[in-house]
């Protein structure tokens, strides 16, 4: 049940991925693994560890995105006492704490010039300098790298040193976005949803409706794998039968009527997602053209159907938040209520 450590995938693009991790994962040369968020950056520098003759050492890893720059260096290479304000004792650096093992840098496009530097000296004649030595220290480390930048372009762009790139590119592993995984992401699915059906004692998996499963396999995954396993877990967690199978899917959990109208950009694409399947989800009209199959020989139900359509139309635009939708519509805030409640209309996005 460990919620981070597996490599799962069948697909063609997948396969190779792995597979070129697995053959270099023997040589003690640096590897650099490109890839969008969450396509398991770090599972493959994982891979490339305990697949090498260093498997035994350690594996330590450092996010340089996650420290401020003054600190990156002293973090890196490590600091004698007094060094620098704040220093009152002498701290081992990330190379010394990973001798004889691999060190994974994370998010090595946010180094900085002079990290950059001291990082190529390193690799150049594994040695390293703590702020404030005098002497070198030799370390014996294996360097995998990651980052979702196109490293080349900032090469040009003078962001990152040629030289260095030159020293960690003796191969590249690149990972493949999850919607370019074909077949992928039921097979995902389905082991995050049996985990999660475990982890909530269910007697039994019952999987997921076919409808479900287009709507996973539709969906362009920005997040990739990780995205994918919050989204399956939620809808796992939310379903009210163990014994059915999971049929609502839920791609943005900030979706709700009460919500702020301003929209931060990273919900953008999945709330834009869920509007667009949200009729074959719910079975709700159509917002367009609403009163084109209206019965004209009812009268009355059709301008109950008629009036309940452009509710539903002007909640969708105003993300159901009645308030707003009200005001869209010229209503006061009871009279949009009452006539909800009249036309049987949910009070909420479904």
């Amino acid at each position: 049940m460990d919620r981070g450590k597996q490599l799962i995938g069948q697909s063609l693009a997948f396969l190779d991925a792995s597979e070129r991790a697995s053959r270099a994962a023997p040589l003690n040369r640096p590897v650099l693994v490109i890839g969008e968020r969450g396509t398991g950056k770090e599972l493959i520098a994982e891979k490339l560890h305990h697949l090498s003759q260093r498997w035994s050492g350690p594996l330590v890893t450092m996010n340089c995105a996650a420290l401020p720059e003054n600190l990156i260096e002293a973090e890196l290479f490590g600091h004698e006492a007094g060094s620098f304000t704040g220093a009152s004792k002498s701290r081992q650096g990330r190379f010394e704490e990973a001798d004889s093992g691999t060190l994974f840098l994370d998010e090595l496009a946010t180094l900085s010039s002079a990290a950059q530097d001291r990082l190529l000296r390193a690799v150049e004649y594994g040695e390293v300098t703590p702020i404030g030595a005098s002497k070198p220290i030799s370390v014996d480390v294996r360097i995998v790298a990651a980052t979702n930048e196109h490293l080349p372009s900032l090469v040009q762009q003078g962001r990152f040193r040629a030289d260095l790139l030159d020293r960690l590119s003796f191969e590249v592993v690149t990972l493949p976005p999850l919607r370019d995984r074909e077949g992928d992401i039921e097979l995902l699915a389905d082991f995050f949803g049996r985990r999660m059906a475990v982890e909530l004692e269910w007697p039994n998996w019952p999987g997921f409706s076919k409808k479900a499963i287009e709507r996973l396999e539709n969906y362009p995954w920005p997040g990739n794998v990780r995205e994918l396993r919050n989204v399956v877990e939620r809808a796992v967690y939310r379903a009210q039968d163990p014994e059915r199978e999971v049929d609502k899917i839920n791609f943005d959990p900030f979706r709700s009527p009460w919500a702020p109208l301003i929209k931060m950009d990273s919900e953008v694409e999945a709330a834009e997602f869920d509007a667009a399947e949200e009729e074959s989800e719910t079975g709700a009209p159509a917002a367009a053209a609403p009163y084109a199959k209206l019965d004209t020989d009812d009268f009355k139900a059709s301008i109950a159907e008629y009036e309940k359509a452009v509710i539903s139309n002007a909640l969708e635009k105003n993300r159901y938040n009645q308030r707003a939708t009200a005001e869209a519509l010229g209503l006061s805030y009871d009279q949009l209520r009452h006539a909800m409640k009249r036309l049987q209309l949910n009070a909420e996005a479904t």
